[in-house]
């Protein structure tokens, strides 16, 4: 990830209008677009930073792509969880180094990679085989093989108890249509003291949620994220025209486990 450009690597092309190209570096690879082609071998062997022109005479920074920038351009056959939500469920979830996370809802892997660059170990439930498929291979593409030995991915339904061999965890992370059915499994799966986040697109799903996070939960609490950017040149100075509001709501729940004190503290 530092020093120069090589083969194998991921690569973000930006152009003079701050279009944004990410390409896989080849030996013979090319670049095309409606203003020529770029050669690989221009960026191969130079640092980050590096300029290029296309056979058009077209200009282009080469610099390596984020984790924010993999996930908005990676291939996709599901909608993603976009990074404004991103940090904060890593967040929330105390998401950290050797943290073994139950994740179910697998998509297209944005929130897997995210979870996996902060050191989790994750146990995925994924419905669709082909979403698993697309998942792993977004995982391994931006992370490396490394990762794939801490991504445990299964073609399971969530709504169906959580194998026993497969737990305990640390952390449960929820983004399906009702995880509140989840929630019996996750108190069966989670260690006491354990985070529960359930990202859920409806307030009415949140409110389910809410309903099922009692008895032994405690902290519940659900939140939404907006992401407002500024327009910012000399002196003028305004928030942007458009934001990012709504996408979804999280909510978020410790479990106190098996433990039969404390019920005025828990009702």
């Amino acid at each position: 990830m530092t020093g120069l450009f090589a083969v194998g690597e991921k690569a973000l092309l930006l152009d003079s209008k701050k279009r944004r190209y990410m390409i896989d570096l080849a030996d013979d690879g090319e670049f095309h677009s409606h203003n020529g082609f770029v050669s690989h071998s221009q960026i191969i062997g130079n640092p980050e930073g590096v300029f290029v022109n296309s056979t058009k005479g077209s200009e282009y920074i080469v610099i390596r792509p984020t984790l924010e920038d993999f996930v908005v351009e990676m291939p996709r056959g599901a909608q993603v969880i976009y990074p404004k939500d991103l940090g904060p469920i890593c967040m929330l979830a105390d998401i950290g180094p050797g943290v073994k996370v139950f994740e179910t809802g697998i998509g297209s892997g944005a929130l897997s990679m995210t979870m996996l660059r902060y050191g989790a170990e994750i146990v995925g439930y994924e419905l669709r085989e082909d979403f698993a498929n697309r998942a792993k291979k977004n995982v391994e593409s931006f992370l490396g093989t490394e990762a794939m030995s801490r991504y445990d991915i299964h073609i399971r339904d969530a709504y169906e108890p959580i194998d026993p061999a497969h737990g305990p965890f640390d952390r449960v992370v929820l983004d399906i249509p009702e995880p509140w059915n989840v929630v019996p499994h996750a108190e069966s799966a989670l260690r006491a003291g354990g985070i529960l986040v359930a990202y859920t697109p409806s307030i009415t799903q949140a409110a389910k949620v809410r309903e099922a996070l009692k008895g032994r939960w405690i902290d519940a609490r659900t939140l939404e994220v907006l992401h407002r950017g500024w327009h910012i040149e000399g002196q003028a100075v305004r928030p942007d025209h458009r934001m990012v509001a709504h996408t979804a709501f999280l909510t978020i729940a410790r479990f106190l486990g098996k433990s039969e004190r404390g019920p005025k503290l828990i009702a």
